[in-house]
């Protein structure tokens, strides 16, 4: 069981966050003041969940992974409590990998090892694609 801590700062709408490894995240309700919007960390957790393992398995294949990036769009509900109903996730990747093996890797990634994946499946459409630049 995971433990994160989210601590007000007092400071207008603005939060710092402890992850379970101990780092600060910082959350921020309002555009002039620092830290992510709060909406914003569930399409992010997403990417990052995912990411994590596609590289994981790209490694573990022998594949030239050199860069990975994750452009996400979402759309949500435009009335309260603006409900996500699509997330679409574009790996861009870098390197020396296969096509092939990077679709399978985002697959496996995506349906078999996510945990926010699996989590957000079953109310929220899920969407990826993939696009391989050389380096």
């Amino acid at each position: 069981m995971g433990e994160v801590r989210l601590r007000w700062t007092g400071d207008r709408l603005q939060f710092v966050g402890e992850t379970a490894y101990g780092g600060p995240v910082l959350v921020g309700g309002d555009a002039e003041g620092p830290g992510a919007k709060p909406s914003d960390l569930l399409p992010l957790s997403l990417a990052a969940c995912t990411a994590y393992d596609v590289v994981e398995i790209l490694r573990k294949q022998r594949q030239r992974l050199v860069a990975l990036e994750a452009i996400v769009t979402s759309v949500q509900d435009a009335d309260p409590p603006w409900t996500f109903r699509s997330i679409d996730v574009r790996f861009v990747l870098t390197g020396e990998v296969d096509a092939r093996k990077a679709a399978r890797a985002v697959d496996l990634a995506e349906s078999k090892y996510c945990a926010v994946a699996a989590t957000l499946r079953p109310v929220v459409e899920i969407v990826h694609s993939i696009q391989i630049l050389a380096g």
